[in-house]
Parts: C-alpha cells; structure tokens; sequence
C-alpha cells in the first residue's frame, strides 16, 4: 500500500503548474495579480505567489482523488482558515461547521458582509497535464442569509438556478451551479 506522502509524491506538481492551474478559477482579468496558495513538496500549504489583487486562489489538494481549485475574495481568508486549521487537527466536517459557527457567532471568527468563491473542477490530461473538461461554479457568501430575507428557494428549482444553502448559518451561501456541457 502506497503512502499519503508517496501518493502526493507522485501527483505533485510545480510551483508554476499549481499557479497556473490555481488562478483558472478566477475572473480572467484579475488572475495575473491574484495571491496564490499552494502546496509544497511535504504536502504543506504555503503561499507561493503574493499577489496584488484582493483574489486568493487555492490550488489542487495533490492529496485528493480529482482535480479542483477555487478562488475567493480576501475578506473570506479568516474563515478559510479556519476550516483548514482545524481539518489539520483532525476535526470532523461537522465539528468544523459547529466551531466556526459558533466563533462566529461569538465574534471571534472574522466573517465578510458577503464574499464570492469560484470553484473550479476538471480532469487532468496525465500527458500534458493539461485541465480538460472544467467546470465553474459560483458560491456567493452572506453569513446569517436565509431564504426568507433574499427570497431564494432552498434547493434549485431548475438546472443552474440560484438557491441558498446553510440558511440562517455563518455560512449560508447562494450556489449557482451552471448546467455541465455535453
């Protein structure tokens, strides 16, 4: 059986791939001077472009069976890092939403008024590693929303259609997840 370091090992890429692949999620005019995080060859995060923009892109988890990467506004930073602090100490999916909900809520974790996160998936062509097949979605924070105070339906009322997620929570957020092509 292969390791966790083995296994990243293998799929790690470089510095420029993981910047070029990382800033694919960002609008196109703002990617040349979005920070980027990415991971170095111990499977650590670490910035490894600074940027000059108010753009934070995460590059692919090399760790994580597919390819995807996101990028958000800088006002969503606090809470990102959250949520990856206490992954790193082993918390579960739920015990991270309820720490980070209740940080929140006490004041303590940093939350934006609003804030944008794309996330981009794909696959990666293992020849020229290249990103094929993407697709973009769109998840639009507002902490403490909730389908009554921006009248969005609680689940899509049609393909690609705007709803909001984790209502009346720290991290309630409208998806907007456009139909994949053919």
């Amino acid at each position: 059986m292969l390791s966790h370091l083995t296994l990243l090992a293998q799929k790690y890429l470089t510095k420029d791939w993981q910047i070029s692949t990382a800033i694919m999620a960002a609008p196109e005019l703002e990617r040349e001077n979005a920070t980027v995080i990415g991971y170095d060859k111990g499977g650590e995060l670490t910035v490894i472009r600074q940027g000059a923009n108010d753009l934070i892109c995460l590059a692919d988890d090399p760790s994580r069976k597919g390819f995807s990467v996101a990028c958000y506004h800088e006002s969503l930073e606090p809470f990102m890092a959250r949520g990856r602090e206490l992954k790193k100490q082993g918390k579960s999916s739920e015990e991270i939403f309820n720490i980070r909900e209740e940080e929140a809520k006490a004041g303590t974790l940093e939350m934006p008024k609003q804030a944008l996160l794309n996330v981009l998936t794909g696959q990666v062509n293992e020849t020229t590693k290249e990103i094929e097949k993407t697709h973009l979605r769109y998840v639009y924070y507002i902490p403490f929303a909730t389908s009554e105070s921006t009248g969005l339906p609680l689940a899509p009322v049609s393909p690609g259609a705007p709803w909001i997620m984790n209502p009346g929570t720290h991290r309630a957020h409208i998806m907007i997840t456009p139909p994949k092509g053919k």
